[in-house]
């Protein structure tokens, strides 16, 4: 029977164990200190990496978990998983409440202004903010575009206002690799959020975390392939594309470490070496062998849809490699830049960016009302985005081919 698990930690990330395990247990104290009795709010809680950060914690014992997300069945889905789970049924706080809901959102802003925490004050002692567009793909026209920068960046900014009126101990929010010399909006929109965030961290503790590809996460190509075999597919990869990854649990594991251990405005990265890189297609071949398939080489997507077809069980299996020729994919992948200040010494499995200066919050600002107000010009196209991001990020160096992702298998 195939174990995704056992696939991953052995094609994949290469990995038997967590490489954070070593890290989690010399600092197992001071993580029980900083979590157990506390008021959790998990934004994205439904999703890869947010509902790994809640399985990481939950054995620290919070004593009350709020989790939100604008994906109703996949938050249903966590609820059973979390009440069905031998180790961690036992310790879902009585206070644990799922709520359906966008955090930009009116509801959503009552509801965290009435809540209260175990001691009778408002608001939560720690936030941690998973709700993200992050794919690569959703820069495809004007439209994708706005949606992603609203909510990675506009409305994390009508949210950071809502906590500075109830402070919490820690404030953490997801970045990306692809914030480090970004090449596409994702990236671009990830680093503004680290600067905006930074630029409250007088208000709260803030920090944040780029990492690497979280295996098989939800909507991620790997995570495809599977569906793509359960339904008779061809398989369809990049064969130039080098991405480092982490595990699942390894995802919530980092940012546990990060929102935990981490001072105001630190950066978390893993310590990974450039030969743990791998690309889609190896990892689409070791998961055709390790199933038992043959391998069928086509030379166009064409080629392999008509085969898939008429594919038998006995015959190998179609897929089509190519180089990638879409906009804003990065060949190789960096977690820090030239004149960042890194930490390799405090952690076994962790770097750590720790220089990061205040941001200026009305220059934040006042690129956010920028984007806000070309958004609502009829005549805005995704090169005005580009341009103004641009004026910002000096090194955002765009690619652009006109290709999008969508085009492709």
């Amino acid at each position: 029977m195939f174990n995704l698990s056992s696939f991953i930690n052995t094609y994949v990330t290469k990995r038997p164990d967590s490489m954070f395990g070593p890290d989690i247990e010399n600092n197992r104290k001071l993580l029980e200190k900083s979590i157990r009795g506390k008021a959790v709010l998990v934004i994205g809680g439904a999703g890869s990496i947010g509902s790994s950060f809640i399985r990481v914690i939950l054995p620290f014992r919070p004593s009350q978990l709020v989790v939100v997300d604008t994906n109703e069945n996949a938050l249903t889905e966590l609820t059973r998983s979390l009440r069905s789970s031998a180790a961690l049924s036992s310790v879902v706080p009585d206070v644990y409440l799922p709520y359906p809901m966008d955090y930009s959102s009116t509801v959503f802003r009552r509801m965290f202004i009435h809540h209260k925490r175990a001691n009778g004050s408002g608001g939560f002692d720690i936030v941690a903010n998973f709700s993200a567009h992050k794919h690569v793909r959703t820069e495809k026209d004007i439209y994708s575009v706005e949606a992603l920068l609203r909510n990675n960046v506009i409305s994390a900014k009508a949210f950071l206002d809502l906590l500075e009126s109830n402070p919490p101990e820690t404030y953490f929010c997801v970045s990306t690799d692809k914030a480090a010399n970004p090449v596409n909006i994702m990236g671009a929109s990830k680093r503004i959020m680290e600067d905006l965030i930074f630029s409250y961290s007088n208000a709260f503790p803030v920090k944040t975390a780029r990492f690497a590809n979280v295996a098989f996460s939800n909507g991620s190509l790997p995570a495809g392939f599977l569906d793509r075999i359960k339904q008779r597919q061809p398989l369809s990869a990049p064969s130039d594309v080098k991405r480092y990854f982490v595990s699942p649990q390894e995802s919530g594991q980092i940012c546990m470490l990060s929102a935990m251990l981490g001072s105001n405005r630190n950066i978390f990265f893993p310590k990974l070496e450039e030969a743990q890189m791998t690309t889609f297609d190896r990892i689409a071949e070791d998961l055709l062998t390790s199933m038992g398939y043959e391998i069928d080489y086509c030379n166009s997507d064409a080629e392999a849809i008509e085969k898939a077809s008429r594919w038998e069980d006995s015959k190998p299996y179609p897929v089509h490699f190519s180089a990638s020729d879409t906009s804003g994919e990065k060949a190789f992948e960096e977690f820090y830049v030239e004149g960042e200040a890194v930490d390799m010494e405090r952690f076994k499995s962790l770097g750590v960016i720790t220089d990061k200066e205040i941001q200026d919050r009305n220059a934040v600002i006042n690129l956010i009302t920028t984007l806000a107000q070309a958004f609502e010009s009829e005549n805005c196209t995704k090169a005005d985005i580009v341009k103004i991001i641009s004026s910002y990020l000096p090194n955002f160096g765009h690619i652009e081919t006109g290709k999008s992702l969508d085009g492709k298998m």
